[in-house]
């Protein structure tokens, strides 16, 4: 699209509020802990302090609300101490020199754009860090008030930390909630196989309750037995629903057999509904009677034969297991060392190191997101103080809050920032006027307002700053600091820093667009290694290892997620890539869908360790290995991709393979002559 059309989106999404569930309680204690922070603070110390404490504890809560499996507690004292680091050496630079200052704000805003590579979530607590360098020269006179506001912003990330310990809110929620999706995303994939026995599955609920369940050491040994075992279970679940529906595979496409395949497939999904239900609710699995009396029926062995009959009884004994597995208070805890361990924030930072360092590299989007968030913050800054307006700090701060490392977020950011800021000051100015608050009323009202953008952040960034800008003038108010000396400025100089966001990703951007073929390359050879490694089962029953198929299975999954992402992010952006149109991107798109589709139904009929080798699978997963890691390198080289040595492969075949092995076989060649297909100018 163009650069007008493109603008419209971004700014049609930034102003989007969403229809999303809120987290009142959640909210109301992250307002809580703000409030104490305030209150103790002003009765105490008074009110530059209580701006200083404020600021730790409102950022270490919104550092608690990010799309993190870390311990809440964990996240509100990393930020929490982050920022007391940030505050304390930003004023022992910034009081000298201005170079000094210049040079600290450069490298600690490049730090921050690195640490992109960590997660959005690490990315987020550094952009704050960078906030409160900016704020920080403005605030104390000396080094020991310097080190006071550090220890006091520190304060509020403690205080935040402790008050999620002392009052927890929907204990392993955020877990309960990914494994229940993933298992209602497989009771909604048997429901729509009933009708399409092809249906396509979306893994990322799967995805994202593999991540919820990698846990710490310590969460590990606390975990409820209802959040152990159930994914994995949800994970074998999904190839043999497609197998039992998928008539090549399956039952005939009519008759008997596919009515009571039908009647399977609705009964696993009012099963694995209740399941997520319990585990999402922590109550006792209530059982559908009439749906367990189908899966226990002796009738379907009249009914089905073969293969069939195989994936139908293995699924009623999965099912058997996920609701041995959702019901709570058994008092089994699992085993940390069965467990998918995550690493504890210490030995966490020479693997941020090791993430940061592979970025350093030309192309590298985090890179460039670092060098132009530097530039833009330095430049940004420089603007300000050049203005004749106070808080020049306003503008590098905006930049760096609104910019991301891909154009659709940086350019709706950065109007949903502006507008809500706008309002924000406009609400604010209001009620100043009218009430003429004191010290302690427009730090009732500040807490007020930060409880609202708690409640209300998920909804859409232009509603969550139109509060935090209302919090901003309370908290200034409440320093004495009237609205005339701060709203005109506020507004000028945020319009200023998303500007300057805008006009640095327009300058240095770092487009997503060209890079498609590479991720299509990606998603091919994953594709293939994983067809390649359920092959590899049926050429070596005994001596195969399960645990490559898994291992490639995940790989491949991490490579269709990011060209699904890689493909939005593009869509929004004003640039063409002439070698590759949308409408051939989602063929091929589909074609490797497919692919790892057929190669799923051969997962689901792995024969037994005791079986012998089947005749030519070796030189299939051969074949087909070598032909995807020659076909990517050929998308990547704008060239179609050939499957020559998977076709003869199969030319030389002289008789049908037994079992599902030949037509599988064929459906994957299928699946990379459409490919080609889709390639093809």
């Amino acid at each position: 699209m163009g650069w007008l059309r493109a603008l419209k989106v971004t700014a049609r999404t930034g102003m989007t509020v969403e229809r999303t569930r809120l987290e009142p309680l959640v909210a109301l204690r992250a307002t809580l802990g703000l409030a104490i922070v305030i209150g103790g603070s002003l009765a105490l110390l008074g009110p530059g302090a209580a701006a200083s404490s404020a600021f730790g504890a409102f950022m270490a809560a919104i550092a608690t609300f990010q799309q993190s499996w870390r311990p809440r507690p964990v996240l509100a004292l990393a930020s929490g101490l982050t920022l007391a680091v940030s505050t304390f050496v930003g004023y022992l630079v910034g009081s000298s020199h201005t170079v000094l200052f210049l040079a600290l704000l450069a490298v600690w805003t490049f730090a921050a754009g690195m640490t992109w590579a960590a997660g959005p979530t690490a990315g987020i607590i550094a952009s704050g860090n960078v906030a409160i360098v900016l704020v920080t020269v403005t605030l104390p006179t000396s080094v020991p008030q310097a080190a006071g506001h550090a220890a006091m912003i520190a304060v509020g990330g403690v205080v935040q930390a402790l008050l999620i310990v002392v009052f927890p809110v929907r204990r392993w929620g955020a877990q309960r909630d990914a494994l229940a999706d993933a298992l209602a995303a497989e009771a909604d994939y048997a429901r729509r196989l009933r009708e399409d026995p092809v249906a396509p599955f979306d893994p990322e609920p799967l995805m994202r309750a593999r991540a919820a369940a990698t846990v710490t050491p310590r969460q590990a040994r606390r975990r409820p037995v209802e959040l152990h075992g159930a994914r994995g279970l949800a994970e074998r679940i999904r190839p043999v629903l497609a197998s039992l529906a998928d008539p090549a595979v399956g039952a005939d496409a009519e008759g008997p057999g596919r009515e009571r395949v039908r009647e399977l497939l609705a009964a696993a999904g009012a099963v694995l509904d209740s399941a997520a239900h319990a585990i999402r609710h922590g109550e006792a699995v209530v059982l559908p009677a009439p749906s367990l009396a189908i899966l226990k029926s002796p009738d379907t062995a009249d009914l089905l034969t073969g293969a069939p009959l195989r994936a139908a009884r293995r699924l009623a004994a999965l099912l058997d297991d996920v609701l041995e597995t959702a019901q709570p208070g058994s008092g089994r805890t699992a085993d940390p060392g069965e467990s998918m361990l995550r690493p504890t924030l210490p030995r966490l930072a020479p693997l941020v190191l090791k993430a940061v360092r592979a970025e350093l590299r030309p192309g590298s989007p985090v890179l460039r997101h670092a060098l132009r968030l530097t530039a833009v913050a330095c430049a940004g800054l420089a603007i300000g103080r050049a203005l004749p307006l106070g808080h020049a700090y306003w503008a590098p701060m905006a930049s760096v809050m609104v910019m991301r490392p891909d154009f659709s977020q940086t350019y709706s950011r950065a109007v949903a920032r502006f507008c809500g800021t706008l309002a924000g000051v406009a609400v604010a100015t209001g009620i100043v006027q009218l009430v003429h608050p004191g010290t302690y009323l427009s730090g009732f009202l500040a807490v007020v307002s930060a409880g609202l953008m708690y409640v209300l952040m998920r909804t859409g960034y232009a509603v969550a700053q139109l509060f935090v800008s209302a919090y901003v003038v309370f908290l200034l108010g409440m320093g004495g600091v009237g609205w005339d000396q701060t709203v005109p400025d506020r507004v000028a100089l945020t319009l200023v820093g998303g500007l300057l966001a805008m006009i640095g990703y327009a300058v240095y951007p770092a487009w997503e667009t060209p890079r498609l073929r590479t991720r299509l390359a990606d998603w091919i050879a994953a594709d293939g290694r994983y067809a390649a490694a359920v092959l590899s089962q049926y050429a070596d029953p005994a001596g195969a290892r399960r645990s490559d198929v898994r291992e490639a299975l995940l790989a491949a999954r991490d490579a269709r997620v990011a060209w699904q992402d890689a493909l939005d992010r593009a869509a929004g952006e004003p640039v063409r890539h002439r070698g590759l149109s949308r409408a051939a991107a989602d063929d091929a798109g589909d074609a490797l869908a497919a692919l790892g589709r057929h190669a799923m139904l051969l997962e689901a009929h792995f024969p037994d360790r005791a079986h012998d080798p089947v005749p030519g699978a070796a030189a299939l997963a051969h074949a087909l290995r070598t032909a995807t890691e020659a076909g990517a390198k050929e998308v990547r080289e704008w060239r179609v991709p050939c499957w020559d040595g998977v076709r003869t492969v199969l030319a030389e075949w002289d008789a049908p393979r037994p079992g599902v092995l030949r037509g599988a076989a064929e459906q994957l060649l299928e699946s990379l002559d459409e490919v080609s297909e889709a390639l093809r100018p």
